[in-house]
């Protein structure tokens, strides 16, 4: 049975640990068995400031063993691993301090502010021979799995375009808007726009070049409306489209559609459609769990059975990294194409 620590509850942490509930409840080997967080008022249920302070009606936080230090926890429990949900900006501290105490890490995404401190996070675990893997969901959610098959198989021939679309209301509820400010999140382009970067790369390869166009919008922040086009050997059009601003009862919504020579895919209203060049379209059937769910369990399972973290390795989202850094140069160079750098983990 592995016991896994929780490193911060705020949306995205809850989001983690209901799938830890489940994934109890169905009788899966893992058990969270402590959480972690700065503001001891969550454990509560009182998540933000000015919410109305009710306790939590459907989290029972009682059964597991509560800390607002991190260093605290890491000392006295005994853990296999622990799941960091933090802002950005705390990612490399509080992971190098985990593996260094001999623990798996699963780290939300970004992985870090800049390419050298993940680099950095990377040469720690292969040091110490523990697991890193940071939670790309998108590589876990059965529409974009769906598209990654259909490139990898071939089965409508090669790809002639793919856009990928990723929008949403500004967002003013994190604590402290650590979510907004570029200098704890990287702004739009690191907290938003890393997924479709990290799925471009999944599925076409690391792209020679990019060029992106951008700007801010929101205070303090950094590229929360760009536009950017991947450059590729083949000559193939790929583009992601990528807005946090957006004002008024939007919401959010990520999608795509991608171009074949035998076929189209067409993703959005959280629809996927599959459309063969010859018959009808269909809307195929797919698992109805989130990434969320299927990313935890891949993990934990990579440390049961001892495999590697191959479908979300550190080394891709290394990349991804990478690929960002260069659209930031793009876009602040008013498009200009920038190469995209291989990944080094020399110090």
């Amino acid at each position: 049975m592995l016991k896994a620590g929780l490193i911060g509850i705020g949306f995205m942490g809850r989001t983690h640990l209901k799938n830890y509930i489940r994934l109890e409840e169905e009788g899966f080997p893992v058990r969270l068995t402590s959480i972690c967080d700065i503001d001891s008022r969550k454990f509560q249920g009182i998540y933000t400031e000015g919410n109305i302070q009710v306790p939590s009606a459907d989290i029972d936080y009682s059964r597991y063993r509560q800390y607002t230090d991190i260093d605290r926890m890491l000392e006295e429990e005994e853990l296999d691993f622990v799941d960091i949900v933090l802002p950005t900006y705390l990612h490399k501290e509080v992971t190098l301090k985990a593996l260094r105490k001999g623990l798996h890490v699963l780290c939300e995404k970004p992985m870090a502010l800049n390419s050298a401190d993940g680099a950095e996070m990377i040469r720690v675990s292969k040091e110490t021979g523990r697991k890193l893997m940071i939670a790309h969901c998108l590589r876990f959610w059965p529409e974009y799995e769906y598209l990654k098959e259909t490139v990898a198989s071939g089965r409508y021939g090669k790809v002639r375009s793919a856009s990928f679309y990723r929008l949403c209301s500004p967002p003013i509820w994190t604590y402290e808007n650590w979510m907004i400010r570029a200098e704890t999140s990287g702004g739009g382009l690191l907290d938003f726009h890393i997924h479709d970067i990290d799925i471009i790369h999944w599925l076409f390869g690391r792209p020679l070049a990019v060029t992106t166009v951008g700007g801010d919008v929101l205070p303090e922040s950094t590229l929360d409306v760009l536009s950017a086009q991947y450059l590729y050997e083949d000559r193939k059009v790929v583009t992601a489209h990528m807005d946090r601003s957006i004002e008024g009862d939007v919401g959010f919504e990520m999608a795509y559609r991608v171009t074949f020579e035998g076929g189209t895919l067409l993703f959005e209203k959280r629809v996927l459609k599959d459309h063969p060049k010859d018959g009808r379209g269909f809307v195929p059937e797919l698992s109805k769990d989130a990434g969320y769910y299927r990313e935890i369990r891949y993990f934990a399972n990579a440390i049961r059975n001892n495999t590697p973290v191959d479908v979300a390795n550190p080394e891709d989202t290394l990349t991804a990294l990478l690929i960002a850094e260069a659209e930031r140069q793009s876009a602040f160079e008013k498009g200009t194409p920038v190469p995209i750098a291989t990944p080094s983990l020399s110090v």
